[in-house]
């Protein structure tokens, strides 16, 4: 659906965190007037709907599961995220964190209150999953094969890390992990062959968190497979239930990835 600029400015104004659930509410109400065009006004209608006795408690399901726009085609995807991010939002539906959260806040459940899981297709993390409860990057580790390399340079020149170089005295191509973002361009621009997809699963970040006392997300060792990445949500939310009172965040009761955290694999 087409955007004013002026309805695009003032959406802009939205924090980012909400802004993708609001703008569809947007389009949605536009739609349903027979519009095919978004403007400042519909925003303005919306806005004073939504702020009206009810309405912010009406939008709030107690959880937010975010994804970048890697599924509608984006160069950059290393590992979709679309099917883990619709598991995910099925294990939080399971769960009714909204009754868990109306039972413990004292006050009105607001957004912030929410549980905040976010996925994206490569480490540009567009969807931003570090500062979030729950942050979750596809990515590929590269290998070498037994292709000979022909030092075209190609895997140097896209690293943005400086992650690879080649070794002229041993024919071949050197990456360090320590420096790798696994994103798999240099697998995607090599001519021979010689980087092949290793292992193709998941980063997993916890207690990110923005406000008075931000924090990024603690990132949980080595990559792991689509259902061990759900079987850490589970356990992120057990850990959740038990320990948070008066509405605390996930993000603030979180000290260690240990504390929840017992499945993964090593990178490599």
């Amino acid at each position: 659906m087409k955007w004013s600029e002026p309805a695009d400015q003032a959406i802009h104004k939205i924090p980012f965190f909400i802004r993708k659930k609001v703008k569809k509410k947007v389009e949605a109400y536009v739609a349903q007037k027979g519009k095919s065009r978004v403007d400042l006004s519909d925003v303005t209608e919306l806005k004073k709907k939504f702020l009206s006795k009810g309405g912010m408690e009406k939008a709030i399901k107690g959880y937010e599961v975010m994804t970048c726009f890697g599924g509608a085609g984006c160069p950059n995807t290393a590992n979709a995220c679309a099917r883990l991010a619709a598991d995910i939002e099925n294990i939080f539906e399971q769960a009714n964190i909204l009754a868990f959260l109306k039972a413990h806040v004292k006050q009105d459940v607001k957004f912030h209150h929410e549980f905040r899981v976010a996925l994206a297709d490569c480490p540009n993390a567009c969807s931003r999953p570090q500062i979030v409860d729950i942050g979750i990057i596809g990515s590929v580790l590269p290998g070498i094969s037994h292709e000979p390399c022909s030092h075209c340079n190609a895997c140097v020149d896209v690293c943005g890390e400086a992650a690879i170089r080649l070794d002229d005295k041993k024919d071949s191509v050197l990456i360090d992990d320590d420096l790798c973002l696994m994103c798999a361009r240099c697998i995607s621009v090599c001519p021979t062959g010689t980087l092949r997809e290793k292992q193709k699963n998941f980063r997993v970040m916890l207690g990110g968190r923005l406000g008075r006392h931000p924090r990024l997300a603690m990132e949980v060792a080595g990559l792991h497979t689509h259902d061990q990445v759900l079987q850490m949500v589970k356990n992120c939310l057990e850990f959740y239930k038990k320990t948070s009172k008066n509405g605390q965040r996930f993000a603030h009761l979180l000290s260690s990835p240990d504390q929840v955290i017992n499945t993964g694999q090593p990178r490599g």
